[in-house]
C-alpha cells in the first residue's frame, strides 16, 4: 500500500453504543439545515465499532472528550471539548458534534489522522495528538 492510500483510508473509529444512537437522531434532524455535515457523520455513524462505554479506550474521542488536534498542513493546534449542539459555544472551545470538525473527531483515536473537509470544502488532514475523557456531557 503507497502512503498515499494510507493517507486517503479511513481510519477505524470507534463510538458509545448511546452516543452513536443520539448522534445519528441528530444528524437526521439536522439534514436540512447541514445536509453535508448530517451525511458524514451518518456515514461515520455507520462505519465506526459500537461499544458500552466503560469498553471505550480513554484515547478515543467521545461526546464530551477535551481534543488536542493539529492540521498536518499548517501545523495549527487546537484544544476543543466535543459537545452537542445545545451546549456548544466556540468562545469556550465547545464544538458541536455537528459541524464539519467535530463530525471528523468522533471516534478517534490519539495519533490517527484523517481527511476531512472543512466548512469552505477545503480537505484539511486532522491529526489527533491527545485526548481527555470528560466529565457528563
Amino acid at each position: 500500500m503507497t502512503l498515499h492510500m494510507q493517507r486517503t483510508a479511513l481510519p477505524t473509529i470507534q463510538l458509545v453504543e448511546h452516543e452513536a444512537d443520539i448522534i445519528s437522531d441528530l444528524a437526521w434532524a439536522a439534514r436540512d439545515r447541514f445536509p453535508d455535515v448530517c451525511e458524514q457523520l451518518l456515514e461515520e455513524v455507520d462505519r465506526a465499532r459500537l461499544c458500552a462505554q466503560v469498553d471505550l479506550p480513554e484515547d478515543v474521542v467521545a461526546m464530551g472528550s477535551d481534543v488536542t488536534y493539529r492540521d498536518a498542513r499548517s501545523g495549527a493546534v487546537r484544544q476543543v471539548r466535543l459537545v452537542y449542539p445545545l451546549q456548544a459555544d466556540v468562545a469556550q472551545g465547545h464544538i458541536s458534534i455537528l459541524t464539519p470538525i467535530g463530525a471528523a473527531l468522533i471516534g478517534m483515536r490519539v495519533g490517527a489522522a484523517i481527511l476531512w473537509p472543512d466548512r469552505d470544502g477545503e480537505l484539511r488532514d486532522i491529526i489527533i495528538d491527545a485526548v481527555a475523557q470528560a466529565r457528563e456531557v
